[in-house]
């Protein structure tokens, strides 16, 4: 049972690269401020700073105060969470991958009688809600501080500073990848005791690079370009304003999903642009994804355990 979640973290790994680097830099490769190859190598090397500097809060959220764990929980919690989430991406739906994790380990956790500690439980919860909100919200606040405070540069002078400030927001979505999404990943084995930290960190950005260069064109394509039309002006309010909320919640420990803060972010430009800007097919489908993701992955690992242990 020790190598299953060794196996499934390292393909949920490769994942989070493949999915995620449309997080950080799909605006500004959509908008064509910098190549898709310079743009996986910035990611990777921020989502290792990320997780190196503030990776720890989350690890111990996710690791340590949600279920008490055993090989059992892990091993099939992580298998059916690298399989819902490889699928997820095959099918170009952005997926949160702590919602699947959380959700397959508290599953696990049920049908197995552990401890589940619900109280974190609705913690992790209500910032999943009130995340994508907030960089909706933010987002709309800083287009229109910037409507104010640099419309009145030349146009070449604008377009060349919110260039340079969106690549700037991308590197700190690449940051909050690492503190974040790969500190959720690493959080269950590490505190299981199945690898050592710092070899975790390492091995896990690599995969999560490897990943990245590999596999994320297709869910590039939804982001940077499907939800709604975006100019580098728009693009940097609605990166940043996601940015801000990610590294907030997760200062406070709490496993959010970049994913959803950048299509909040992107959501709340379409909106203040006319909401016949966004593509609300495609919002229902993520809408969906958001509802179902946690609640597949917990009924999936309470019936596998059901059935099998």
């Amino acid at each position: 049972m020790q190598p299953i979640p060794i196996i499934a973290s390292v393909l949920i790994a490769l994942s989070v690269g493949s999915n995620d680097t449309s997080n950080a830099l799909g605006i500004c490769i959509g908008c064509r401020i910098i190549s898709f190859r310079r743009a996986v190598i910035l990611f990777g090397v921020f989502v290792l700073i990320g997780i190196l500097l503030q990776g720890r809060k989350v690890m111990k959220t996710v690791g340590k105060d949600i279920v008490e764990m055993d090989l059992r929980i892990l091993g099939i919690s992580l298998l059916v969470s690298a399989i819902l989430i490889i699928i997820s991406n095959w099918r170009r739906l952005p997926v949160s991958t702590h919602q699947v994790i959380i959700g397959s380990l508290t599953g696990s956790g049920t049908a197995l009688g552990a401890d589940v500690n619900y109280g974190s439980l609705f913690e992790i919860f209500l910032s999943w809600a009130l995340s994508p909100l907030a960089a909706f919200f933010a987002s709309i606040m800083l287009y229109r501080a910037m409507e104010k405070t640099l419309s009145k540069l030349p146009f070449l002078q604008i377009e060349r500073i919110i260039r340079v400030l969106l690549l700037a927001s991308g590197i700190i979505i690449a940051y909050t990848t690492g503190a974040n999404e790969l500190a959720t990943i690493l959080g269950p084995i590490i505190h299981a005791g199945l690898i050592d930290e710092t070899w975790a960190f390492l091995g896990g950005s690599f995969l999560v690079f490897l990943g990245a260069v590999l596999l994320s064109n297709r869910i590039i394509e939804t982001i940077g370009s499907g939800i709604t039309a975006l100019d580098p002006y728009s693009g940097f309010a609605a990166q940043f304003g996601a940015g801000c909320c990610v590294f907030l919640f997760t200062s406070l420990g709490m496993p959010i999903s970049t994913t959803y803060c950048i299509i909040g972010g992107i959501t709340g430009i379409g909106v203040l642009k006319g909401t016949g800007t966004v593509s609300v097919n495609l919002l229902k489908k993520i809408a969906l994804s958001w509802i179902l993701a946690p609640a597949l992955a917990f009924l999936t690992c309470f019936t596998i355990i059901r059935t099998l242990i």
